[in-house]
């Protein structure tokens, strides 16, 4: 059964329903764990160690297993630490489930999970920031639809998931239009459930990657399926991680060491585009060639700043919005960040990627 549509006050209701009570009350509390928060926050201000101890291990996300797949073809060194785990796990709110449940120790997301994990009382830190100045996102219309700008979606059923980049780049398209949050329908949904979404009319327009277009074109493009492109971009692509987490010294060693692989991963992705077109979106993603060289001319270009002022900036914004919306209680975003890690990254990769 789909969740019920937002509309006017019926904010809680939608926290409630897409998150789930237990989450709800506990945004509504604040942060949670307040004596733990006492005993580990001192060990997020010491030294990260120059070597990772013997015995460490993660249990890192890698979504369709892009690091994996990035770390093999770039020919990378292996990671000075094992990782125990590598979870396909990609969506904002399994992240967070994963988090609370200790079966995922870092993970790569953007920058509104982060806010929805403060908001539900968890505690966990950015330690790595790649800038995206290009939109990695579109709009996409269901078959049949007359919907062909921004400003058509007032009145229209918009799929909405509040704990994922899809959601604030459909926030942020809204006010840029002008459109106030009564002037349409946020039908809660989280990302995997778009497309099925958009297929069967639930909704009228759906936030989708730039990878999902061309395949969800070439099915329903004929029926009057199209896209709508704008440039609101989802600024911040992240690497972050429960406290608990960063507060062992041995594993926030083994994440220190992980961040220069991770960039320079990216990097060597960008830096090849023709190899990562074949050996990523055709043999794993069942991409056409031409498919496949449409997205990735999209592609951004790694951007790791040594100082994270404009991510910390883009991410109070984000929380503001949100907190205007009534999805969230407004709260000062600096709290998210783990300085310590802050010029890691940037030091990974050749200059032209760090501004």
């Amino acid at each position: 059964m789909s969740a019920p549509p937002v509309t006017g006050l019926d904010r809680r209701l939608f926290l409630t329903s897409l998150l789930g009570a237990s989450a709800a009350v506990a945004g509504l509390g604040g942060c949670a764990g307040g004596s733990a928060a006492a005993d580990t926050e001192g060990a997020l201000t010491r030294p990260l160690a120059a070597e990772v101890p013997a015995g460490t291990s993660l249990k890192i996300s890698s979504y369709q297993n892009v690091q994996q797949l990035q770390f093999k073809l770039a020919k990378l060194p292996a990671l000075p630490f094992e990782v125990s785990d590598w979870l396909n796990i990609g969506a904002g709110p399994d992240v967070i489930n994963a988090f609370r449940a200790k079966s995922l120790d870092l993970a790569n997301n953007a920058g509104i999970p982060p806010i929805q994990a403060h908001y539900q009382g968890f505690d966990a830190r950015i330690v790595a920031i790649d800038v995206t100045r290009k939109p990695n996102y579109l709009f996409a219309t269901k078959p049949g639809s007359d919907i062909r700008t921004v400003g058509d979606f007032r009145g229209r059923r918009l799929a909405f998931s509040q704990g994922q980049a899809q959601g604030v780049v459909l926030l942020r398209a809204l006010k840029k239009a002008g459109l106030r949050y009564d002037h349409v329908t946020l039908v809660p949904l989280t990302s995997n459930q778009f497309l099925t979404a958009l297929q069967s009319g639930q909704v009228d327009v759906a936030p989708l990657g730039n990878s999902q277009a061309p395949a969800y074109l070439k099915q329903y493009g004929g029926k009057g399926a199209r896209v709508i492109r704008t440039d609101v971009v989802d600024l911040l692509n992240l690497l972050w991680a429960p406290r608990s987490v960063l507060a062992d010294p041995a594993k926030a060693a083994a994440v220190a060491a992980y961040i220069p692989q991770w960039a320079k991963g990216q990097v060597w992705s960008y830096e090849h585009p023709r190899v990562w077109e074949e050996e990523f979106y055709v043999k794993t993603q069942n991409l056409t060639p031409d498919q496949a060289m449409s997205i990735t001319a999209l592609a951004n270009k790694p951007l790791f700043p040594p100082s994270w002022g404009e991510a910390i900036r883009w991410e109070q914004e984000t929380a503001d919005l949100l907190a205007e919306g009534g999805f969230v209680k407004g709260f000062d975003v600096s709290s998210l960040f783990d300085h310590r890690f802050e010029a890691i990254a940037a030091r990974a990769v050749p200059a032209e990627y760090r501004r």
